[in-house]
């Protein structure tokens, strides 16, 4: 079967989308895989598929995947991706709205850059140590989507993201589900600079929308950062958070950045 994509990125985070309206494919984790191998597929972080919205709840929905095939219930930089990818198809002119297993997603456009809420944070967990092999760290999280586990570094350059990312990312403190990790730098005037180990991906990315979320908010909590809170990720963009705090609850948290397209091409699955 020839199925036709786009290629896209979002801060460097790179995604295949596919227009999959009529569900004509369903794939399996070894196809989606291949698609998103560096050498024998297409290549990317994660594969989008734009479905109609079953429920009614929203314009449109999605199927999201990693790069390893299995399924995740929320991306940031996915998301301002996909709402740019609906918008060429279907040239919608206004906002758009697209339901994921994380809730309903609301996208505005402002030229290339796009705005998109994200799903109220929940289960922060603040100051928990934990052991590693060189030691005990301190762990904060919050699942702003999908789970999200923040350390704060001196200099997320030196930060080992690598092998501290990865024996993080499977510790049995965030059993079962795992959990991302952010190794966060304070840059000073509300700004940060943050390096994410990716779930899924099993790897650094060089973007991380909810883990850009997640380092802002826990941020804002612990720091007194105010919106909106400017985040530098690994691949050089920039990324804004913003949000209110109501009652000591997060409310209204919104990403905004870049999400470009890369190119367009077909592929046997």
């Amino acid at each position: 079967m020839l199925v036709e994509f786009t290629k896209m990125n979002g801060a460097g985070n790179d995604f295949v989308l596919i227009d999959n309206r009529a569900r004509k494919w369903k794939p399996d984790s070894r196809q989606i895989a291949r698609i998103c191998d560096r050498h024998a597929g297409v290549g990317g972080d994660g594969l989008i598929l734009l479905l109609p919205c079953a429920s009614g709840r929203a314009d449109w929905a999605w199927d999201f995947y990693n790069s390893d095939g299995g399924s995740a219930e929320m991306c940031g930089n996915g998301a301002r991706c996909f709402a740019r990818f609906v918008r060429r198809l279907t040239g919608a002119k206004n906002d758009i709205t697209f339901e994921t297993s994380a809730g309903i997603i609301t996208a505005s456009f402002q030229g290339e850059r796009v705005t998109v809420s994200l799903t109220p944070p929940k289960d922060f967990r603040l100051h928990q140590a934990i052991a590693v092999r060189g030691g005990n760290v301190t762990v904060h999280s919050v699942d702003t989507g999908v789970p999200h586990a923040v350390i704060y570094v001196p200099d997320a350059d030196q930060a080992m993201v690598a092998s501290l990312g990865a024996e993080i990312r499977g510790h049995a403190h965030f059993a079962p589900r795992g959990t991302n990790v952010n190794f966060v730098e304070l840059r000073g005037a509300g700004a940060l600079r943050v390096r994410t180990y990716e779930r899924g991906v099993e790897g650094e990315t060089l973007a991380c929308g909810t883990g850009v979320t997640a380092a802002a908010l826990i941020s804002a909590e612990l720091h007194k950062l105010v919106s909106p809170v400017r985040v530098q990720v690994r691949g050089g963009d920039w990324l804004e958070v913003s949000f209110e705090k109501k009652d000591g609850q997060f409310a209204n948290v919104r990403l905004t950045g870049p999400a470009d397209f890369v190119f367009e091409g077909k592929i046997v699955v």
